[in-house]
């Protein structure tokens, strides 16, 4: 019975292999998409001027306090009744850089805050303009600091990223939904699905441990 079962799954392997890699793909675009508007906001978030910081926090505090669902069906089902009309890919694009750009951008100002204030006071008396005080002197040592939350949050968001099968786009999880439908053994087709999510993100879950092996061993060393 099982290995009739996982004859006919196999059967399914080209559509899973497209499944598969909607997934990466829209999960690629999203990471970097969100990485660039992300770093963007933290810096601003981070920066002195209150009222770009305080705009920013209502957006970021409003897209993390909202299920990443609604977000999606507002974006594919809503838009269009404004004269926007979004392909299922185009609103998951979206969607996934919107959620992205907001959680990088508090891990970036986190990030930023957490850099020795004499740190910032040697940049601001070196006369550098504010740009390159941030981009040679904050941001670099910031960076040490960010990169292991950050690569723990992209594996967060390509687990997210299981919500745009919701709005009928072809992905892993759509794939799952797809077979078990011929397939009468869920947990066996989700399993199989769940090996192939945690494929993509074991890469980056044994960086993450990396990153913060070194960070840790560079802070034994700061301190003796």
């Amino acid at each position: 019975m099982i290995w009739q079962q996982l004859l006919s799954i196999a059967s399914s392997y080209p559509l899973a292999l497209r499944g598969l890699g909607t997934t990466v793909v829209v999960s690629l675009i999203g990471l970097v998409a969100g990485s660039l508007i992300g770093f963007a906001m933290g810096i601003l978030r981070a920066g002195g001027n209150r009222l770009i910081s305080r705009t920013i926090g209502v957006w970021v505090d409003l897209i993390r306090g909202t299920p990443f669902l609604v977000q999606l069906f507002l974006i594919f089902f809503i838009l269009p009744e404004l004269g926007i009309e979004l392909e299922a890919f185009d609103a998951s694009v979206i969607a996934l850089s919107n959620l992205a750009a907001c959680f990088i951008c508090e891990t970036v100002a986190a990030g930023i805050a957490a850099v020795p204030k004499g740190q910032v006071e040697a940049a601001l008396a070196s006369g550098l303009p504010q740009w390159h005080q941030m981009r040679h002197v904050v941001l670099p040592q910031a960076m040490r600091i960010i990169l292991p939350s950050l690569v723990g949050q992209y594996v967060l968001l390509i687990k997210d990223s299981s919500v745009v099968s919701a709005i009928g786009l072809t992905d892993l999880t759509r794939v799952g939904w797809l077979v078990v439908q011929r397939v009468p053994n869920g947990l066996l087709v989700f399993a199989i699905v769940g090996l192939g999510y945690f494929a993509v993100c074991y890469p980056l879950i044994a960086l993450a441990r990396r990153l913060e092996r070194r960070m840790g061993a560079a802070h034994a060393e700061v301190q003796l």
